[in-house]
């Protein structure tokens, strides 16, 4: 039996694929094949062919980085965005894609936020807020899952990336147009970035990587935070929006282990402050946890234990699912 597992991380800002040592646990040094392209999707969910495209491709060039050239995979774990609601196509066609191409028998298929609470706690109860482009809260007590949110940037996702800079970029129209509830120093920030605000429109709304367009100004926000209230006020408005999804989900045990993970943590005190406040109003009775891994950290672990005893995560149908 071949010795490597692959950990895939498919999001709204990107792609990441890492190669690992399933006996020794580590990933390779050489690190993960990375995109910033986000895989489509198209009207039967998220594009089956293309993902499995461009795993195959970087799972090539990292078992030749390995010196393992023409070995096969053992064990994949895909965790993407949208499985929950978008992955049917995913579901059918991507085992025997990856068989056919690495040898692998063993495939776990999780929505991103499971990845982002492996990464994050393992395999322990928990509940976990997965904070980048979206945001979904998860929560397990080891015999089921619970999700809040998670339903994409048109329809929720409350408190992630794409929220944040959507609602910070309605602040900068605000100002142009002269509304109340502007910010002029958000106005200033997005024309740096993105060029006069009366063309905005025009240029987002026909981009497939929308959310990842508007995520992408967060950083923006935080870096306004503590010269501009409206920007202060959309990240305390984040905070309560991921607090809400948090105690929506979190086990009622005493001292549950709660973390945040995902890009937006790299937003610091500005986003960070705020939602840890929250956190402690809601949920007075969990425990903060740094996170000890992020989700393509998780999509190794559960691949190494597919190729092992077993995930010891829940299976769910929609959430995560092994074939």
């Amino acid at each position: 039996m071949s010795r490597w597992v692959l950990g895939v991380d498919s999001g709204g800002s990107g792609l990441r694929v890492a190669l690992a040592d399933a006996v020794r646990g580590r990933p390779m040094p050489s690190g993960p094949v990375l995109s910033t392209s986000p895989v489509g999707a198209g009207p039967g969910g998220i594009d089956a062919e293309e993902l499995a495209r461009r795993v195959v491709t970087a799972a090539r060039t990292l078992l030749t980085g390995a010196g393992a050239c023409g070995e096969p995979v053992t064990a994949v774990c895909v965790g993407a965005a949208g499985m929950a609601s978008l992955g049917e196509d995913l579901r059918s066609r991507l085992p025997g894609a990856l068989r056919a191409e690495l040898g692998t028998d063993r495939l776990a298929l999780a929505a991103d936020a499971v990845t982002a609470y492996a990464g994050a706690l393992g395999v322990r109860p928990g509940a976990v807020a997965a904070m980048g482009t979206g945001m979904v809260a998860l929560a397990t007590d080891l015999r089921g899952w619970r999700r809040a949110d998670g339903w994409g940037h048109l329809l929720g996702d409350c408190g992630g990336g794409a929220w944040i800079g959507r609602a910070a970029l309605e602040a900068a129209l605000r100002a142009h147009d002269g509304r109340d509830a502007g910010s002029a120093v958000l106005l200033a920030r997005a024309e740096d970035r993105f060029g006069p605000v009366a063309g905005l429109p025009g240029r987002l709304y026909p981009r497939v990587d929308r959310a990842a367009v508007l995520a992408s100004f967060a950083p923006e926000v935080a870096a306004c935070a503590t010269r501009d209230p409206v920007a202060a006020g959309i990240l305390r408005a984040a905070a309560g929006h991921v607090a809400d999804a948090l105690a929506a989900v979190c086990p009622a045990d005493d001292r549950a282990a709660v973390a945040l993970t995902g890009g937006l943590v790299h937003l610091g005190e500005p986003l960070l402050g705020p939602l840890r406040r929250e956190v402690a109003d809601r949920l007075p009775r969990a425990r903060l946890t740094e996170p000890a891994g992020d989700p393509l950290a998780g999509a190794l672990l559960v691949a190494a234990r597919l190729a092992g005893d077993g995930v010891a995560l829940p299976a769910d149908p929609a959430l995560l699912r092994t074939v």
